[in-house]
């Protein structure tokens, strides 16, 4: 064939390609819903599969709410228990430990997506709104930390749904929208008391806002705030029966920080998890000063309301900057800010909206994808390595699967009963009772104020089995619980190139005398 022939038929048919893309990418941004679609399907898909190709264990938050939501407790003494029921349905339903939990955590980035979304729209059009959402794969805090699924990113959906039914019933009225919000704003609490935060400040924004304002004129506000009252009751009354232990651990977790932490700290890590934002807007062409008049324009439509952008301003930036002040004088956990910047993209796109074109709508997208991509693949990598060659043990290093199944073996080698109760070291104790098929409880910190669902009782008729690595000093008390009894230290391969790590096991029978004794005292912050 010549060369003349081929091209002939070669040009044709990559024309036609190009007409296909064309095609395709015009239907997308005719239904905005489903470019929606297609992100979350490809934040799900990376963020589940490549955390659990190279996490041989969960990240230690999941591993902890993995052995507390098998208690079916509404509050330890860190926080609200919601999660942790997630955590445990998500297995109860599939019977895995490896990789639900990184599909859960995706699926609240992505109902993120689409709240966030369902705002945008009703503030500037389906158009603008999937902008708005498609900024949202660059910023830090949806992407690399998401594999680690806690009450951070259990949260993360009430937060976006409370800011959209919050908007919806001051723009409408209808009772309906009022008691989904006392509705979502209960049921928000139990995932982390800090939704009470965003609550705050959408009460001031009510007192504020001359409209909505105007509704509590009408019962159905105040109907919305019985809903939520009797929903946070039972979390109230929990939390008095626990001694307010919840706020005792911020309180001492805030004093660690800053204890062991630079003043400038907690600051540094929100505006690096926001670093890329700025650079997505240039290259996408958002920063310039109109639309590239080149393509094709999105349809027009009036620039926001400003109290349309007060509103995304106040609570979407408003949080977050009342939490880096105060960073400054109590010290802040660095991912406790993670579900503050769900409304960063929509305010961006509010002010910035009349420049997004065709054009730029397609780098966005681009854009996205490649954030989503490329970081999901750099994570994989980066674990990998850091395991494998480069010898550093971290959570998702450990052998979860192997550490369970040798702890269970010991266990039945000396006592005929299942395993009831795994204690010691807290990190490695919640590994060895993780994947058990006994489904043992954790003696969390052996502090029986700390674990409610050990009593004396169980101790004495199930006895425990005590766990530590090599290096973890035992208590003189520990010590003699464990007196005269045989202690088994074993081995474990964790990776290619470190030398296996070593986890001492002793089993303290049923009805072992002077078992047990006074807790320890309160545990470590970190």
């Amino acid at each position: 064939m010549s060369r003349t022939s081929e091209s002939v038929h070669v040009w044709p048919a990559a024309a036609a390609a190009e007409d296909d893309l064309s095609s395709i990418w015009n239907g997308l941004v005719r239904h905005p819903w489903r470019l929606l679609a297609l992100l979350c399907l490809i934040q799900i898909a990376c963020w589940t599969v490549m955390p659990a190709l190279v996490n041989v264990g969960p990240p230690r938050d999941v591993v902890e709410g993995f052995m507390w939501g098998r208690e079916w407790v509404l509050l330890t003494y860190k926080h609200p228990q919601l999660p942790c029921w997630l955590l445990e349905i998500s297995h109860l339903l599939t019977g895995s430990f490896r990789w639900p939990q990184y599909m859960l955590s995706q699926l609240m980035i992505s109902t993120t997506f689409v709240l966030v979304y369902l705002l945008a729209r009703d503030i500037m059009g389906p158009t603008r709104a999937i902008a708005a959402v498609l900024l949202m794969p660059s910023i830090y805090f949806f992407g690399w930390p998401t594999p680690q699924f806690n009450h951070d990113y259990a949260q993360m959906p009430f937060w976006a749904a409370i800011s959209w039914l919050l908007w919806r019933s001051a723009r409408d009225g209808r009772p309906g929208w009022w008691l989904a919000l006392g509705l979502v704003s209960g049921i928000g609490l139990y995932a982390k008391f800090s939704t009470a935060l965003l609550l705050v400040f959408g009460g001031i924004w009510i007192l504020y806002d001359a409209r909505a304002r105007s509704r509590l004129a009408t019962p159905w506000p105040w109907l919305g705030l019985a809903v939520f009252l009797g929903l946070a009751a039972p979390l109230a009354i929990a939390l008095f029966r626990l001694d307010f232990l919840p706020l005792t651990y911020a309180e001492h977790r805030n004093a660690w920080v800053l204890a062991n932490r630079a003043r400038l700290y907690y600051i540094g890590v929100q505006l690096a998890g926001l670093a890329a934002l700025p650079a997505v807007l240039a290259i996408s062409g958002l920063l310039r000063r109109q639309a590239d008049p080149a393509q094709d324009p999105l349809p027009a439509r009036p620039a926001p309301e400003r109290r349309a952008i007060v509103y995304l301003a106040w609570m979407g930036l408003g949080p977050a900057l009342l939490i880096m002040t105060a960073s400054l004088f109590i010290g802040t956990g660095e991912s406790w800010g993670a579900t503050m910047y769900n409304l960063v993209g929509t305010l961006a796109v509010a002010l910035l909206g009349q420049r997004v074109g065709a054009a730029e709508l397609r780098r966005l997208a681009l854009l996205a994808t490649l954030c989503v991509v490329g970081v999901s693949s750099a994570y994989a990598v980066t674990r990998w390595t850091s395991c494998n060659v480069l010898g550093r043990l971290q959570p998702m290093c450990w052998p979860a699967r192997s550490i369970s199944q040798t702890a269970e073996a010991i266990w039945h080698e000396t006592v005929p009963a299942p395993l009831g109760i795994v204690g010691g070291e807290d990190g490695v104790a919640q590994l060895a009772g993780l994947e058990a098929a006994d489904q043992p409880s954790i003696f969390t910190t052996l502090d029986r104020r700390l674990a409610p669902w050990i009593t004396d009782q169980r101790l004495r008729d199930q006895g425990m089995l005590l766990v530590w690595p090599t290096g973890w000093r035992l208590s003189p008390q520990q010590q003699a619980w464990i007196a005269g009894l045989p202690v088994k230290t074993v081995p474990f391969d964790w990776s290619l190139k470190a030398p296996p790590l070593e986890i001492s096991f002793a089993v303290i029978p049923p009805g072992r005398t002077g078992f047990p004794g006074d807790p320890p005292g309160p545990p470590d912050p970190e």
